[in-house]
C-alpha cells in the first residue's frame, strides 16, 4: 500500500500484528484494514505475502503452503477474521479484534452484513457512555438470541411470546480510540444455535433495519414514487398522504385494503406506526353463534399477507418500513375497480372533479347539436333500418300519436351514432307508416350468446293509454338475475308482425336459436313461433298465468291471506303431479271456487304451464327469478302513468343499465367472497369452486336435504343400478338410476333436466356410491363462474 505502518494503540506490547498487502481499495470508509496493510516494527517496513489474510492475533492459523482462493467463491466460515468478502451489495470485512471503524454506525453495518452472510441477527446490547461528554465510548453488539427472557413477564400473559433467546454468547465489542476511531476489542463468533437459511435471511430483524437504512438513502438520492409503486424507505409527509398513495396503487393493481394496526405515542397520541393490509388479510374468528345463523356471511378473509407498514421518523415524516406486494388471491378486473370498498371515496372525489369538467363541456356539446340541424346529418346513411321487403299487406291495428314516429326514429338514430353496434329494424304497414320496431345492442347480443338457451317472450305490458304493446326478450344469467336480449314496440299484433319480429331477432343473434321459449297463452304468438322456430320447446310461462290470475281473482285477494298462499303454492311450489292436483282441489273446496270459469279453464290447460308437467324441458328455473321481481314490475318503478313512448324508451335504458351494474356487483362479490360451507365436505368444496354463489346456495340446500334421505332398495341389472329412495319419515319414493359404465345418474323428479342442477335424490345415490366429486357432465357452464369465458 506504500503507507507508513503504525502501531495500534490497542495491541499488546509483547506480540506483534501481521498484515496483508491488498491490491483492492479499502472497504468504503466503513472500516480500515488493521495497520493499513503494513506494520512498522522497530522502524523497518514489513509486508505480508498477499495470499495470507489479516487475522486475529490470538487466533492466527494460516497454512503458508495453501494456495490462494478467490474470495467470491469462498464462504464466510472458510475464511479467517479480517478477510475482505464481497456480497451482493459490495465489499465488507469479516470482523476481527483490532479492526478499526470510522464510526459506531460503520461498525454496526459491518457486523450486520457479516451476520446476514452467516445467518443470524444482531442487536445493540450494552452501551458505555462518557460521564463528561455523554458520547459513546464502548458499545457491544450481540446475537439476537443472547441471554434469557425474564420469567416474571410471562406469568400473567394469556398468549406468551415464543422463546427466542437461548443464551448465545456471540458478540462484538468496540471501543473508542483517542484518535477518533472505534476498534474491535472483543469478538466471539461461536453460536449455540442453528443459523437460518440464506433464502430467509432477509427476514432477520437486523437485516430489515439495514435494508431500511439503505432504502432511505436511495430514496433521498432519487425521485421515488414516480411509477406509483411503493418501495421500502419511501417517504410521505403524513399518514393520510401514505393512505392516498397506497389507495391509488391498490386501485391500479386491483385490490381493496384497510387500516389494520396502529401504534400511537403515549405522550401526544400521534401515530408512530401504521399498517395497511389487504382486505382479505387474516381469517374470520369462529363464533359459537354461527351455528344458529340461517344465512351466514360469506367468507372474505383468506390469509392474504400483502401489506404496507409506515413508521414516523424523527423529522415528523413517515417512511415505508415494510412492503409485501404478493397476494394469495385473484385481483379484481379493471371494470370492477370502482366497486372496491377502499376505492369508493376516491371515485367520489373523481366524480366531483369530473362534474366540474363536464360543466365546461356543455357549451361545446350544445354547439355540436346546433351544427347538426337534424339527426340525419350525423348518421351513417348506408345503414337502413327499414325493412322494405316485409311490409304488412294491411294497415297497422294501432296508430301513433302526432310526431311520435319522428321522435322514435331520432332516438334510435342517436343510439346508432353513439354505438355503431346498436341494431334496430322497422317494419312498415301498407300506408308506409311505422308498424313495428325491434332493437338490441352488443351487450344484449353477448348476453344471449351466453344465456340464450332459455328465452321468455313477454306480451303482457302495454304503454300508456294507447295500449301500444311492449314485448321484451328476457332470460336469466348465471347469478339468477334477469337479463334482456332485445325488445320490440308493436303497433300491429297480427301473425305476420310476430313472424317478422322473430326473424329479426334471429338475424340480430346470428341465427342462434334458443332451446326453450316461454310465452303467454296467446295463440297468435304460438302460431308465429311454430312457423319461424319449429324445432324448439314451447311452454306457457307460469308467471304470466299467475299475473292473469291476479286480475281475474282480484276480489279474492282482498282480506284473504290464506287464499294468496294457497294460490302461490299451486303455481310455484308443487313439482309432483299428484301434489299439484290435490292442492288445487283443496284450494277450490276451501274457498268455494268450483263455479269460477276462468280457474276451470286454466286447469284444463295445466300441462302447458304447471311446473309439475313437461319437466323434461329445460327452463333454467326462470320462474323463481320472475317471482322475485318480474321485468314488468321492475319497469313500472321507472315510469309514470302519463309517460309517452320516448320517456318510456329512456327509462328502459336506465333500467337495463342498472341490471348491468347489478351483474358487475355480483361478479365482484363472487371474486372477493366465498360462500360458507355447512361442513368440511369434499363435494361441497368442489361445487363451491365451480358454481356461482347464488347457484351454490341452492346446491347446498339440496345436499342438506339429501342427508335426510334413505335408500330403501337397490336393484342391480348389469352396470345399471336402480335405487328407491325417500325422505326419512315420508311415504313418497323416487327412482334414481345410476350407470356404473359412464357415471351417469337420473332421477324421476327430473330436476336436473328442468333447471340444470342435480336433486337431493341423485346426490344421495352418488354419496351412497362413494362419488366424492360432482361429475363434470352435471355442472352446466351457464351456472358456473366461467359462464362468460
Amino acid at each position: 500500500m506504500g503507507e507508513e505502518c503504525k502501531s495500534s494503540e490497542t495491541s499488546s506490547p509483547e506480540k506483534s500484528q501481521e498484515a496483508t498487502e491488498s491490491e483492492s481499495d479499502s472497504w468504503s470508509g466503513s472500516a480500515s484494514l488493521v495497520e493499513k496493510s503494513a506494520v512498522e516494527i522497530n522502524g523497518d517496513e514489513c509486508q505480508a505475502p498477499p495470499e495470507i489474510p489479516l487475522v486475529n492475533k490470538y487466533e492466527m492459523n494460516v497454512d503458508s503452503e495453501q494456495e490462494s482462493q478467490s474470495l467470491n467463491t469462498v464462504s464466510v466460515d472458510e475464511l479467517g477474521p479480517g478477510v475482505p468478502v464481497k456480497d451482493g451489495k459490495g465489499l465488507f470485512m469479516v470482523p476481527a479484534v483490532g479492526m478499526e471503524f470510522e464510526s459506531e454506525e460503520h461498525a454496526y453495518k459491518c457486523y450486520s452484513r457479516y451476520a446476514v452472510m452467516e445467518g443470524f441477527s444482531i442487536r445493540k446490547d450494552f452501551v458505555n457512555k462518557s460521564r463528561v461528554t455523554g458520547t459513546v465510548v464502548s458499545p457491544r453488539f450481540t446475537c439476537y438470541r443472547q441471554g434469557y427472557r425474564p420469567s416474571k413477564h410471562t406469568m400473567n400473559t394469556r398468549k406468551p411470546r415464543k422463546e427466542t433467546r437461548t443464551g448465545c454468547l456471540a458478540h462484538m465489542t468496540i471501543a473508542w480510540q483517542p484518535y477518533g476511531k472505534f476498534c474491535v476489542t472483543n469478538f466471539e463468533n461461536k453460536h449455540n444455535h442453528e443459523f437460518v437459511n440464506p433464502s430467509t435471511a432477509h427476514l432477520l430483524p437486523s437485516q430489515k433495519r439495514l435494508a431500511f437504512a439503505e432504502a432511505v438513502e436511495a430514496d433521498l438520492a432519487s425521485s421515488s414514487g414516480v411509477d406509483g409503486v411503493p418501495k421500502l424507505g419511501m417517504g410521505f409527509e403524513s399518514e393520510d398522504h401514505a393512505y392516498e398513495f397506497y389507495n391509488s396503487y391498490a386501485g391500479k393493481v386491483g385490490f381493496s385494503f384497510r387500516k389494520d394496526y396502529v401504534n400511537r405515542s403515549k405522550i401526544d397520541g400521534a401515530v408512530v406506526s401504521r399498517r395497511f393490509t389487504c382486505f382479505r388479510e387474516g381469517f374470520r374468528q369462529k363464533d359459537k353463534r354461527d351455528l344458529n345463523i340461517k344465512r351466514p356471511r360469506k367468507e372474505t378473509r383468506i390469509g392474504c399477507l400483502a401489506q404496507l407498514v409506515i413508521s414516523r421518523q424523527s423529522d415528523g415524516s413517515y417512511r415505508v418500513t415494510n412492503f409485501e406486494e404478493k397476494h394469495n388471491h385473484e385481483l379484481v378486473a379493471a371494470c370492477q375497480i370502482r366497486m372496491l370498498r377502499s376505492q369508493k371515496q376516491l371515485v367520489a372525489a373523481q366524480i366531483a372533479e369530473g362534474n366540474a369538467i363536464e360543466g365546461r363541456k356543455i357549451q361545446l356539446k350544445s354547439a355540436y347539436e346546433v351544427s347538426c340541424n337534424s339527426i340525419g346529418d350525423c348518421v351513417d346513411h348506408e345503414y337502413d333500418p327499414v325493412d322494405q321487403r316485409s311490409k304488412l299487406i294491411s294497415k297497422c291495428t294501432r296508430e301513433m300519436r302526432d310526431g311520435e314516429a319522428e321522435k322514435i326514429q331520432q332516438y334510435f338514430q342517436s343510439k346508432k351514432v353513439k354505438n355503431p353496434s346498436f341494431f334496430y329494424a322497422i317494419q312498415l304497414d301498407a300506408d308506409n307508416q311505422i308498424a313495428n320496431i325491434f332493437w338490441t345492442d352488443a351487450k344484449m347480443v353477448m348476453d344471449y350468446s351466453d344465456f340464450g338457451d332459455v328465452l321468455c317472450f313477454d306480451t303482457t305490458y302495454r304503454i300508456s293509454e294507447d295500449c301500444h304493446l311492449f314485448s321484451p326478450f328476457v332470460g336469466v344469467n348465471h347469478h339468477k338475475q334477469m337479463v334482456i336480449f332485445g325488445a320490440a314496440l308493436l303497433y300491429d299484433e297480427t301473425v305476420d308482425s310476430f313472424k317478422w319480429l322473430f326473424q329479426k331477432f334471429l338475424e340480430a343473434m346470428s341465427g342462434k336459436k334458443p332451446k326453450t321459449i316461454l310465452t303467454d297463452q296467446d295463440e297468435i304468438v304460438s302460431e308465429a313461433i311454430s312457423s319461424i322456430l319449429p324445432d324448439i320447446n314451447q311452454r306457457v310461462c307460469v308467471w304470466h298465468v299467475y299475473q292473469r290470475a291476479l286480475k281475474q281473482l282480484s276480489h279474492m285477494f282482498i282480506g284473504s291471506p290464506p287464499f294468496v298462499n294457497d294460490l302461490l303454492s299451486c303455481f310455484f311450489d308443487l313439482e309432483e303431479e299428484e301434489d299439484f292436483i290435490a292442492s288445487w282441489n283443496h284450494m277450490m273446496d276451501l274457498h268455494g271456487l268450483w263455479g269460477n270459469e276462468w280457474l276451470n279453464k286454466i286447469f284444463e290447460t295445466r300441462e302447458q304451464w304447471a311446473i309439475a308437467y313437461k319437466r323434461h324441458i329445460f327452463c333454467a328455473d326462470i320462474k323463481s327469478v320472475q317471482l322475485r321481481g318480474s321485468f314488468i314490475l321492475n319497469l313500472k318503478k321507472y315510469l309514470k302513468s302519463d309517460s309517452d313512448v320516448l320517456s318510456f324508451l329512456k327509462q328502459l335504458g336506465k333500467m337495463v343499465n342498472d341490471w348491468h351494474y347489478n351483474e358487475l356487483e355480483a361478479n365482484y362479490d363472487m371474486s372477493q367472497n366465498m360462500p360458507k360451507l355447512m361442513g368440511d365436505v369434499i363435494l361441497l368444496k368442489h361445487a363451491r369452486d365451480a358454481y356461482t354463489p347464488r347457484i351454490f346456495e341452492l346446491f347446498q340446500q339440496e345436499y342438506e336435504t339429501c342427508l335426510n334421505i334413505v335408500v330403501n332398495q337397490c336393484i342391480e341389472n348389469g352396470s345399471l343400478l336402480e335405487y328407491k329412495v325417500s325422505i326419512y319419515g315420508q311415504p313418497r319414493e323416487y327412482t334414481v338410476s345410476y350407470n356404473l359404465s359412464n357415471n351417469t345418474v337420473c332421477c324421476s323428479c327430473m330436476k336436473f333436466e328442468f333447471i340444470g342442477m342435480l336433486c337431493s335424490h341423485a346426490l344421495k345415490v352418488l354419496d351412497y356410491s362413494n362419488i366424492r366429486l360432482l361429475p363434470s357432465q352435471y355442472i352446466l357452464k351457464r351456472w358456473t363462474r366461467e359462464a362468460r369465458v
